[in-house]
């Protein structure tokens, strides 16, 4: 009878495979060689050209955000150069845009108007509107109201007139502090 059987990882030293035949028999994860995407080294023909083909396998991707509009901008300078490709009425005074039935959400001030335009869409930058404007033409806006302030907030309190106090002449002076 033995007493002390020996250990079977020191009697397999030197036999490369410690009697488990091919190397990737005893690792643990079966035919597929390994776990995850290992094996997509430089010897991997396999699986190489299926993540070669996946352009969102490489570097980082940031977040996405599904909050976010895209909004369709086009410039003066278009309007005024590819005026024929737009569903325009044209009349002897003024040109008429819907620029909202063409596709797009705001209109740019890049660009001097040479016509009358009566352009309506959505959105438009402040030096659209002057520039469009000084020409004689309008922004005609469907979506947005007028703008009608209320009363409380023309009586807000801005941060200065806590710190002046009305003179004798009517002009505010900054209150002496102790």
């Amino acid at each position: 009878m033995n007493t002390h059987k020996r250990k079977k990882a020191g009697r397999f030293r030197g036999s490369k495979t410690h009697g488990y035949g091919s190397m990737k028999k005893n690792r643990g994860a079966g035919h597929r060689g390994g776990v995850g995407n290992a094996g997509t080294g430089k010897r991997a023909d396999t699986k190489k050209p299926s993540i070669w083909a996946d352009t969102s396998y490489f570097g980082k991707h940031g977040f996405n955000r599904n909050n976010t509009a895209n909004v369709e901008a086009i410039n003066i300078s278009f309007i005024e150069s590819y005026l024929d490709r737009f569903d325009a009425k044209v009349t002897k005074d003024k040109v008429e845009i819907d620029l909202t039935k063409e596709g797009f959400d705001k209109l740019l001030g890049t660009g001097n108007p040479t016509k009358k335009y009566v352009i309506k869409v959505e959105y438009v930058s402040t030096r659209a509107k002057e520039k469009i404007e000084s020409a004689g033409g309008e922004i005609v806006q469907p979506n947005i109201k007028s703008e009608v302030k209320s009363q409380k907030s023309e009586e807000k309190i801005s941060p200065d007139s806590r710190l002046k106090t009305p003179d004798s002449d009517g002009e505010a002076t900054p209150k002496e502090t102790k």
